[in-house]
């Protein structure tokens, strides 16, 4: 993929649909627990991007093998104890933080050090809050300041631990469940609500998970097994990248979209709701329930009025990946919209919180920023006819989707600089925009 691209008109009027690639996040789990199963476990519809080659990269530097066509990829499991690798063997997770985060889990018990490693964002990345959990399971550790690169040796007998979850990060949670898979006992996690993809996985595979809902906290117990055996997944369709297409047709006049066959797990759908509140016309289609995940065909209809919001926080952990998309829906809003608490933006592949500001002044919308905190101040007459350049996102793959977003439903002549970003999460994006009509050059 070529690393600049020019947008010079807006798109026009459609009426499609669309099927949109596999769940990132659904495709990088089934890779790091098939690796753990016993026997083959195959993946049909598996994300094809490099956030997803490198957990398939990093399996197989870990004595792993794998199969993949353009169907189907098919992983040979050798248990919980099944990775073979020699010392200080290096595995490179790119720009992926849920790989590796979530690898620290799966390395709980191993004998040998591995040195992770990642692509110049994720290494300016604070990996404090999964390494404090990992020590008290007993993994050994050492960075500098927290940050890749990190040496991780395991423990031969790593010990069931009780944690306070804070954040409301799916990863440390997730990475946590890996590594109570392999102790002797039970770990006990009380964690904030978020995704929770790990959990339904582990109750499809029948392992000894227990899950109590309060308030705002959820009581997660897990206790350690000997094995599983393998399984077969069909990835749905990817709600974030979904999300780019709801916003496109939103803001494009007199047009409607079908998203086929998506994954609307009500950990992610945050975007869904908060854009309903805002006037913008959604419908679930078809829906179904496979292997505990929730899935339909998402309608999307253009919206001629949208409401300003005052989003409830607790809508936050919902939409983490999906706040710049909606930061620019606001833009057109007749009113002001306000987000609180969203200071989590500002640890993702850039400070987004940062970015989604300066590029709202940049198209000419008024703001208010705080550290966790963001006012907006709606022009449902935007219309731009400037010349835009964005070249400073740190390669941030969401940032620069949003900006074509942004170029293609605006107006005005732009420069998006770093397009290979996208291969990140979503390397035929901008071949589906061009099946909608989108000139981009």
């Amino acid at each position: 993929m070529k690393k600049v691209v020019y947008i010079n008109q807006k798109i026009k009027n459609f009426n499609k649909k669309i099927t949109i690639p596999g769940d990132k996040s659904l495709s990088i789990r089934f890779i790091l627990l098939a690796s753990q199963a016993i026997g083959a476990s195959t993946a049909y519809n598996l994300l094809n991007s490099e956030d997803v080659n490198s957990a398939l990269s990093a399996i197989k530097k870990l004595g792993i093998d794998y199969k993949i066509n353009n169907k189907s990829c098919t992983i040979y499991g050798k248990g919980l104890n099944g990775f073979k690798f020699k010392n200080n063997t290096v595995i490179n997770a790119g720009n992926s933080g849920t790989l590796a985060r979530l690898i620290f889990g799966l390395l709980i018990n191993t004998k040998n050090q591995i040195i992770l490693k990642g692509d110049k964002s994720l290494s300016k990345r604070d990996f404090l809050r999964v390494i404090e959990p990992m020590k008290m399971f007993g993994q050994n550790i050492s960075s500098n300041k927290y940050k890749l690169p990190i040496k991780i040796k395991g423990t031969i007998f790593p010990r069931p631990i009780n944690y306070v979850e804070k954040k409301g990060s799916a990863q440390v949670k997730s990475s946590i469940l890996l590594a109570a898979m392999k102790t002797y006992g039970i770990t006990k996690i009380k964690t904030l609500q978020s995704r929770n993809h790990t959990e339904k996985i582990f109750e499809y595979l029948k392992l000894p998970i227990k899950i109590k809902k309060e308030k705002k906290f959820d009581i997660i117990s897990l206790k350690g097994i000997k094995n599983f055996r393998s399984f077969n997944y069909i990835i749905p369709g990817d709600i974030s990248s979904s999300a780019f297409f709801i916003v496109l047709t939103t803001l494009t006049n007199n047009s409607k979209i079908l998203i086929k066959n998506v994954n609307i797990n009500k950990t992610r759908t945050g975007i869904l709701d908060i854009l309903k509140l805002m006037n913008v016309k959604i419908t679930l289609k078809n829906k179904k329930v496979y292997k505990g995940e929730l899935i339909a065909d998402i309608f999307v209809k253009s919206s001629n009025y949208i409401k300003p919001i005052n989003c409830p926080t607790k809508m936050n952990s919902r939409t983490i990946d999906e706040f710049l998309l909606i930061f620019l829906v606001c833009a057109k809003a007749n009113g002001v919209s306000t987000f609180k608490k969203i200071q989590e933006l500002r640890h993702k592949e850039t400070d987004r919180l940062k970015f989604g500001n300066s590029f709202l002044n940049k198209i000419g919308i008024k703001t208010k920023l705080t550290h966790d905190s963001i006012k907006i101040f709606g022009n449902p007459n935007l219309k731009l006819n400037k010349t835009y350049k964005i070249n400073k996102f740190d390669k941030d793959h969401r940032a620069c989707m949003t900006s074509i977003i942004a170029a293609l439903t605006l107006g005005g002549r732009w420069t998006i600089n770093d397009i290979d970003s996208i291969n990140t999460s979503f390397p035929n994006f901008i071949n589906i925009l061009k099946t909608l009509g989108a000139k981009i050059n």
